[in-house]
């Protein structure tokens, strides 16, 4: 199928040859043998490997990650939820959060935290956001319960304890945020480093504690699922800036700055 949409730039560690992964736009072809998609739906998509997502159009599978676009978005807020919200996603089903826990998102303000936050809260959690002083007021507009300057606090020393934590950014210190777990709570690894990814099965063997660093793949079935939560209200997409896709260099540029709340999206056309 040929897409016609707009992109969105990744968090900082994307790499530069990256040509984008995740898009909304509106389909302009379909191959024969096509049933669920015709010319002109709105859709949505993952693009995975595949890539491509920084151009005018594209083309994907028919059974990949792509679903009609949330009807109360624009193009340029669904480009912005495929990536960071089937991660998000998916991370936190692991933990399993009940109504009332404690959960904390380190990064909280980047992609994948700012859907983290929202989804956390759609299951009940008293949620805690950390993140740069910038951010702070996003995270509260998006759900927060509590936010935590990381450049002021270390939540690590507070002397709290959360039944979940989930580092979307790879940045937490592992020993102290066990520390600070509830006996049997959750730490989820977003974005883990080879030592993390290491000792977290020595870990969640060894004690009550659990440690997560692992991926599945994604499934069209929870772009759906995200989908039907933006439907309801339940969830939205943050959007720092947008940019024309001729300027997807200087978006890059500004991303990799580490300052940017929620999304940075690409568009096409008018």
């Amino acid at each position: 199928m040929e897409v016609r949409f707009a992109g969105r730039i990744r968090d900082p560690g994307t790499k530069k040859e990256d040509s984008g992964t995740e898009l909304a736009g509106e389909i302009e072809a379909v191959g024969n043998d096509v049933t669920l998609f015709k010319k002109g739906d709105q859709v949505f998509a993952n693009t995975g490997l595949h890539l491509g997502a920084y151009a005018e159009y594209d083309c994907l599978p028919e059974k990949g990650l792509i679903a009609t676009k949330p009807a109360n978005m624009s193009y340029e807020e669904a480009a912005a939820v495929p990536v960071g919200g089937l991660h998000a996603l998916q991370y936190l089903r692991k933990a399993n959060i009940q109504r009332g826990q404690r959960v904390l998102i380190n990064g909280a303000g980047g992609s994948i935290g700012s859907v983290a936050v929202q989804l956390a809260k759609y299951y009940g959690a008293e949620l805690t956001g950390v993140d740069s002083t910038r951010k702070l007021d996003m995270l509260r507009s998006v759900g927060a319960d509590h936010a935590i300057d990381y450049t002021r606090e270390d939540f690590t020393k507070n002397g709290e304890k959360y039944d979940v934590i989930f580092d979307t950014v790879g940045k937490s210190s592992y020993s102290p945020s066990l520390r600070s777990l509830k006996e049997t709570g959750f730490y989820l690894l977003g974005n883990p480093g080879l030592s993390q990814m290491i000792r977290a099965p020595w870990t969640s063997r060894r004690g009550s504690k659990t440690v997560i660093g692992r991926m599945d793949p994604y499934r069209v079935e929870d772009l759906i699922f995200l989908k039907e939560l933006i439907e309801d209200g339940r969830m939205r997409s943050v959007i720092d800036r947008r940019y024309p896709l001729e300027q997807t260099a200087e978006a890059h540029r500004y991303v990799d700055t580490g300052q940017k709340a929620g999304n940075v999206v690409i568009t096409i056309g008018t």
